[in-house]
């Protein structure tokens, strides 16, 4: 399928309005991201359509800092199939992204992060979300101390710290 970039963002726009933003009770309270509605708000993120994950990471590797809290790289998933886009991202980390205090997390409609029971995918798109590994483990720090985590099943943050400062303990 042809991805067309107004409607991925008008997509992505509705899930984090409708989804992302709104404090769910399976997370204390908390909604999925506490920084969702400033980054909408401040249009602190891109929406990209992607081409290649490993090639599109490592591209954006030797552009530098991550200067927007997230950018979207989004992929139509029967391309690029999760165990496959799962792998490509892990290595883009591990031989790009990481050593340059940046990283990238998946987002799969095949693999449903569940939490507390709440999916937590977007379900459409197959995306590689980057962002400044510096600045979220700050961000998650600041989250953490307000209890955000409290709720989250442990071996959901097990996966989740890969790569990170765990910010309970930092």
């Amino acid at each position: 399928m042809k991805l067309d970039l107004a409607q991925v963002t008008q997509d992505i726009a509705q899930w984090v309005i409708d989804f992302v933003e709104v404090p769910q009770a399976a997370l204390g309270g908390w909604s999925p991201c506490p920084y969702a509605r400033k980054a909408r708000n401040e249009n602190d993120f891109e929406i990209r359509i992607g081409t290649d994950p490993y090639l599109d990471l490592v591209a954006l590797a030797k552009e530098g800092p991550v200067n927007v809290g997230v950018i979207a790289i989004v992929y139509d998933p029967k391309e690029w199939p999760h165990e496959q886009f799962a792998m490509i991202l892990e290595a883009a980390n591990l031989q790009h992204l990481l050593k340059n205090d940046i990283i990238v997390l998946e987002d799969h409609p095949d693999d449903p992060e569940i939490v507390n029971g709440l999916s937590l995918n977007h379900g459409t798109y197959a995306m590689a979300l980057v962002q400044s590994l510096s600045e979220l483990n700050k961000k998650a720090q600041l989250v953490a101390k307000a209890g955000f985590y409290d709720s989250w099943p442990e071996e959901y943050l097990t996966a989740l710290f890969k790569h990170r400062i765990d910010p309970r303990t930092a």
